[in-house]
């Protein structure tokens, strides 16, 4: 590879002429995409490519326990479970199903404390 300022021979493999110092060839920098690698591991700790509503499904789901939270990861667990089926490239089907049981239970039991509050005997 010759110098394009002047002219001296140089290496193959070099980026600058070793007499005037002229960059010779530019050496291109290897860009890497800008995004989260989506693999197994990495969706356990990231939510990478997960549903946005399996994610709100399964905090709802957490905070099902407080009984008042109960019916919205009920219904927020129907939703991701809908989003997933429709859209099978998203994960979080795990998320969804948990919203659903802990939703589902404790709906029950919140369903069950109202009604007995409603129509237990009042005592005089």
């Amino acid at each position: 590879m010759y110098c394009p300022q002047c002219g001296t021979q140089n290496d193959d493999n070099a980026y600058r002429c070793v007499k005037c110092n002229e960059i010779i060839q530019v050496i291109p920098v290897q860009q890497q995409p800008n995004v989260i690698d989506d693999t197994p591991a990495m969706r356990m700790i990231l939510p990478v490519g997960r549903s946005i509503l399996a994610i709100a499904a399964g905090y709802a789901g957490l905070f099902a326990i407080l009984l008042f939270p109960a019916p919205i990861a009920l219904i927020l667990g129907i939703l991701a479970v809908v989003d997933i089926k429709k859209h099978p490239e998203k994960h979080g089907m795990g998320r969804a199903v948990f919203a659903l049981i802990t939703g589902g239970i404790f709906t029950a039991l919140l369903l069950l404390f109202v009604s007995l509050a409603l129509f237990a005997p009042k005592g005089t």
